[in-house]
């Protein structure tokens, strides 16, 4: 296993190769302040050669040509190299956007867990669909293909599972790929090629390019490419969408949030304040499904807003390396900058600032104070723009009618949560909250379930089948029925 930190290599066609451009991208330890590594900013010719090579592999290659059981194989041995390197990935993706220890820590599993059950899937691809004509003279046999060379572009969030909730359905479906990297968080995502490799993923089916925007817009465009999946902001994600309509290729887009928590008013606080930060609040408040608005009816308003503003204040800011810290820095020292130009607009609109609501300047490194605002209106900026920063806005409502409408009062539509003790209740209100997903007294990802957004939150599903039919193509092949 290996430790990166200045490297001049992108994996290319089975093997670390050298760059043919000069310019690199520097790596900053958002905790610290300083620069600890960097990488190549890849060159269109850069370009050609990692997507040449996943061309090649798909269209003459044996890995599209396989069972799909037999590449399963593959990423079972494949999530067992990736949590061998469970500590690397955890100290490396640390280093990289600050997230906490204790939340990289669990990545690898993570990630793993991913390639299992989309390995579990299998069968959905080798079995023979066979669909009788209404008339019953004739048969159709629906085959599943892969769709080709996928672009899978990913964000700095959460830098390695945002990878393999793409990665693994492309390669199972048989798809080849090609990983671009945000430009911030390009090395921890070297540990998992290191291990499809190790695990005897084909030569070329795997390539790592790393570069800045203009390299994956580059990417998006290329000709060699057949899918693009992305996760990240809706601005991008827009820009993504347009080039993809333009050349008619299919792209997955999971986008922004500014979900919402209804706090019903038989909710159990104790239960509310064991679950708030992983579901309001997660990575420091840089995660796109948490439900950063809590809604809470005015009758027990203030009683919600103390047990949320205690919770927050409860919990450890500090360095991401030690366990005990659940809220790190922000990424970066621009990422700062605007979770700070909207706690200032919260103030300059109204807002009441119940806990933090500064920058902590003494500190070296991109610390934003986990904030609480209170008597939050739904024209205020922060009540409608994703902050993606540890700012939790607590809005009042008059009754049931009225939480869903501020809740479906957004453009987006990735996420929600509703607490309530009498849960049939609670599943009528998330049954008419318009998301993707929503939770009941808690929020997490299902990998046997479909994920994805309506409206801005983005464009097609991932995990489950359904994620896993976003790399395939379908075919029909007509044919006499024989008895």
């Amino acid at each position: 296993m290996t430790e990166w930190t200045h490297v001049d290599d992108l994996f290319v066609d089975g093997r670390w190769t050298p760059v043919l451009g000069t310019d690199r991208l520097e790596v900053t330890d958002p905790a610290r302040g300083d620069v600890w590594g960097s990488v190549p900013q890849a060159n269109p010719a850069d370009l050609d050669v990692v997507v040449g090579a996943a061309r090649a592999a798909f269209d003459t290659g044996p890995w599209p040509r396989m069972r799909a059981a037999d590449r399963a194989e593959i990423l079972l041995r494949a999530a067992d190299e990736i949590e061998k390197r469970s500590a690397e990935i955890s100290t490396t993706v640390t280093r990289e956007n600050g997230s906490p220890i204790a939340e990289t820590s669990g990545a690898a599993a993570n990630a793993a867990g991913l390639f299992r059950a989309v390995a579990g899937l299998a069968e959905h691809l080798d079995r023979e669909d066979v669909r009788p004509f209404p008339s019953g003279e004739n048969e159709t046999l629906v085959r599943r293909d892969p769709v080709g060379v996928c672009a899978l572009i990913a964000p700095w969030n959460f830098p390695i599972n945002l990878v393999a909730v793409k990665l693994a359905p492309a390669l199972l479906a048989g798809c080849t790929a090609v990983i671009k990297p945000a430009e911030s968080t390009p090395l921890s995502i070297r540990h998992v090629v290191e291990a499809l490799d190790a695990a005897g993923v084909p030569p070329g089916v795997v390539g790592l390019v790393t570069g800045d925007g203009a390299v994956g817009d580059a990417l998006v465009r290329h000709p060699g490419v057949d899918k693009v999946a992305f996760t990240g902001s809706t601005g991008v994600g827009r820009k993504i969408a347009a080039a993809c309509g333009e050349l008619l290729r299919p792209v997955t887009l999971e986008l922004g949030g500014k979900s919402a928590a209804i706090v019903l008013d038989d909710a159990d606080l104790d239960h509310l304040a064991s679950v708030l930060i992983r579901s309001c609040m997660r990575n420091t408040g840089q995660t796109c499904y948490i439900s950063t608005r809590v809604l809470a009816p005015r009758s027990r308003y203030e009683e919600i807003v103390d047990v949320i503003a205690r919770t927050i204040s409860a919990a450890p800011v500090g360095d991401p390396t030690d366990p005990a810290t659940v809220f790190g820095p922000v990424a970066s020292e621009r990422q700062r900058d605007i979770v700070a130009g909207y706690l200032e607009s919260a103030r300059a609109e109204g807002a009441r600032v119940v806990v933090g609501g500064s920058v902590l300047d003494e500190r070296p490194g991109s610390f934003v104070e986990p904030t609480v605002l209170a008597d939050v209106t739904e024209s205020m900026t922060v009540a409608r723009e994703e902050v993606f920063g540890p700012v939790l806005v607590v809005m009042p409502y008059e009754d049931v009618d009225d939480a869903i409408r501020i809740a479906n009062a957004t453009p987006f539509g990735l996420g929600g949560i509703v607490f309530g003790t009498d849960t049939t209740r609670a599943q009528e209100v998330a049954e008419r909250i318009d998301t993707g997903s929503v939770g009941i007294n808690f929020f997490a990802s299902n990998h046997a379930a479909p994920f994805g957004g309506r409206h801005d939150s983005g464009l097609g599903v991932e995990y489950g089948v359904e994620g896993l039919e976003q790399y395939v193509t379908f075919k029909s092949i007509h044919r006499r029925r024989v008895d």
